[in-house]
């Protein structure tokens, strides 16, 4: 793991530890069984790639370690309504605070205001927090490969199945792509940006594509900015997109999707 990433998950663990004296694994997994049904995520990416869309995770991000606060007048409600209005398949609702400067209410915020499945994007190392996904309102939870050993992806993996939950395997680089194929999810993202350098490139999808089973879908991360971009991966044969940065620096985040995929 890089140095980032080791000081996220000792964080997250400090975390959970400070969850689980507050409410115990068994309470919250109560409260995540009684949650009404979940929305289909995998289902809302794929009817976009039928109709010949982009499918697109439309990002409800408010900062970031590299980049700081992308967005001032954060309103997470108001950005997921002109995502789900301008053609967005699914959100990634950053509920991470130290990092991201993100929260569990942004999440049942934007749920709360239109219909689009909604995945929590964080850190997930730990049991309770596949629980606390689901019991919050999370419709599909990321996992990222280089935070965790085979075992506990499939641990969590199988948790998040158990309650209806989709599973994003995140990759970096052909070695996490290997474990991330064997775990039962069929949605895999590859993130074009280096944890270790924060360095961003396109090419790192590219070279990886071949190497992915056509029963998956692939959703390319980091790195869209424009036309170009899009082009670029659509041409290739890539047509699920995880896109935030982009839109939280446009004015309006919806109309900014619009003419990105346009």
């Amino acid at each position: 793991m890089s140095d980032i990433l080791n000081k996220i998950v000792a964080v997250k663990r400090e975390e959970v530890a400070a969850a689980l004296a507050k409410k115990s694994l068994d309470a919250m997994r109560a409260d995540a069984e009684s949650r009404v049904l979940t929305r289909d995520f995998e289902g809302a990416m794929r009817a976009k790639i039928a109709a010949g869309q982009a499918a697109v995770i439309a990002e409800v991000k408010k900062a970031s370690p590299s980049k700081g606060v992308l967005r001032a007048d954060f309103i997470p409600a108001d950005i997921a309504q002109s995502y789900a209005e301008h053609g967005a398949a699914c959100l990634s609702v950053l509920t991470d605070k130290q990092f991201f400067q993100g929260s569990v209410d942004y999440l049942k915020q934007a749920r709360a205001s239109c219909d689009l499945p909604v995945l929590r994007k964080d850190f997930m190392i730990d049991a309770y927090q596949v629980y606390e996904a689901r019991a919050m309102g999370a419709d599909a939870i990321l996992l990222i490969a280089a935070c965790l050993d085979d075992a506990q992806m499939a641990d969590l993996e199988a948790m998040a199945r158990s309650l209806d939950m989709a599973v994003l395997v995140e990759v970096h680089d052909r070695a996490e792509l290997d474990r991330a194929l064997k775990l039962k999810t069929r949605l895999v993202g590859i993130n074009n940006r280096n944890l270790r350098t924060f360095e961003v490139t396109l090419q790192t999808t590219l070279d990886m594509l071949p190497d992915v089973p056509v029963d998956r879908l692939l959703i390319t991360e980091s790195g869209i900015l424009n036309a170009a971009d899009v082009k670029r991966m659509r041409d290739a044969n890539v047509h699920a997109f995880l896109v935030g940065e982009a839109f939280m620096r446009a004015a309006e985040p919806g109309e900014a999707l619009a003419k990105l995929f346009a």
